[in-house]
């Protein structure tokens, strides 16, 4: 499953533990292995929070593109 390991990619490259994501998104850590280990998706209200403390997209995380660059956010 791509969608974790782009999860886990992203997640290393900014330095973040999976302890840290827990603390950034208010997603168990728990949850968050399985997403990245491919047992489970995201929701996507976790995939509109990860990618707000990953700095990617929403498109991104579901493999809608590879475009790692997030959208210009609305204010």
């Amino acid at each position: 499953m791509m969608t974790g390991l782009r999860l886990r990619v992203l997640r290393k490259k900014r330095g973040y533990t999976q302890i840290k994501i827990q603390l950034l998104t208010g997603i168990d850590q728990s949850d968050y292995s399985k997403i990245e280990n491919g047992i489970r998706y995201p929701t996507v209200e976790q995939a509109k929070r990860l990618a707000i403390v990953l700095n990617t997209s929403t498109d991104y995380i579901f493999e809608l593109t590879d475009e790692e660059k997030p959208y210009p956010r609305k204010a």
